[in-house]
């Protein structure tokens, strides 16, 4: 009998995966889908600049710094970024911006890698469900003080939900979603650390949107992975008609965004890491075989 995960990694063999990210962010997934014989091409949808209004931000962090919040919630990997670029800035580390008596929580794997990297504890993350209503779930109602710093277009789901658990919320908006590219002296350009962000550099197609219709039209992308609502909303405003092109949602918020716009989602990776997509991507694949 055939091993299974030999199986699937033979369902993504020949498979040409388009992923709607900047290079940078885009690298591991890329080289994981590499490894699987699967072909990576990258489509950069939206970016990310710093926050119009910097005093409100620093104000919020300054009050962060002297214990003025129970809890500091971060609920994206570029909110950790942005505090990642204020502390450079400062010449501080993320651990400095926040006392020990501050908890944190976060949501999902990649978020919670790089806080531990840099030496914050998380004290709060959700085990199963990797979102805002995972994190609802298991926290504990009280009146506690919470700093929630978060994108321009963020649901109000996750700061409403504190509020009913008895939360003192104070949210902060830490950046914009633009378009992609950025603009030059605008754009957010904190690096990761390098321990927990692959390092391969190798060589990975980037696709206008021109390329990306025409090799849809054409028939020869077989997936395209959307890693946020707003790149859902993107693919659904450039692309009249996927076809035969899966398309993979990381994450309910954005699969439920994908089927709001009227289109089908193929699979919903379960957590929003490479091996969690490409775990969506095999178990679409998995029983069709290679393209020839």
């Amino acid at each position: 009998m055939p091993r299974p995960e030999l199986h699937a990694s033979q369902g993504l063999s020949g498979r040409r995966v388009l992923i709607t990210r900047s290079a940078d962010r885009a690298r591991p997934l890329a080289s994981l889908l590499g490894s699987r014989g699967a072909t990576p091409l990258v489509l950069p949808l939206i970016d990310f600049e710093r926050a119009e209004d910097q005093a409100s931000l620093d104000d919020a962090l300054d009050r962060l710094a002297v214990g003025d919040f129970d809890w500091l919630v971060l609920s994206s990997v570029t909110t950790v970024r942005v505090l990642l670029e204020k502390a450079a800035r400062h010449g501080k580390s993320l651990a400095d911006l926040v006392p020990a008596e501050t908890k944190v929580a976060t949501i999902g794997p990649s978020s919670r890698d790089v806080l531990e990297s840099v030496g914050l504890t998380v004290a709060l993350a959700p085990a199963e469900v990797q979102s805002a209503e995972g994190l609802l779930a298991a926290w504990k109602p009280g009146p506690v003080r919470v700093l929630l710093p978060q994108a321009d277009i963020a649901a109000p789901g996750l700061r409403e939900g504190l509020a009913t658990k008895g939360a003192v919320v104070a949210t902060v908006v830490a950046y914009q979603t633009v378009d992609y590219p950025a603009r030059t002296g605008r754009k957010l350009e904190a690096q990761l650390p390098a321990a927990v962000v692959d390092s391969e550099t190798g060589q990975v197609p980037i696709l206008t949107p021109e390329d990306a219709l025409a090799a849809l039209e054409a028939g020869t992308l077989d997936a395209v992975v959307a890693a946020s609502p707003s790149a859902a909303r993107r693919i659904a405003e450039m692309f009249p008609s996927l076809g035969a092109c899966r398309l993979i949602a990381i994450g309910r918020p954005t699969a439920a965004e994908v089927s709001r716009l009227g289109l089908t989602v193929a699979a919903t990776a379960k957590e929003p890491t490479p091996d969690g997509i490409v775990a969506a991507l095999e178990s679409v694949f998995a029983n069709e075989g290679n393209p020839q």
